[in-house]
């Protein structure tokens, strides 16, 4: 499980880097930009949720064992 969850985190965080390169800085909250602007948040909520599912499998086991 530590494996699949370190390469969906790898994937999201080169879907983080790809949407930074489709990220127009001058108008970041117009056309294409703010479909990366969502793309960048759903990806970093991502991480953040996967971070939380393996604190809590490392406090299962703690517990368990």
């Amino acid at each position: 499980m530590k494996i699949f969850t370190l390469i969906l985190m790898l994937l999201c965080a080169s879907l983080i880097v790809v949407n930074l390169t489709l990220l127009d800085f001058q108008k970041p909250f117009e056309g294409n930009s703010v479909i990366a602007l969502i793309g960048i948040v759903a990806a970093f909520c991502a991480i953040f949720i996967l971070l939380i599912f393996r604190m809590s499998k490392k406090i299962d086991e703690k517990l368990k064992g």
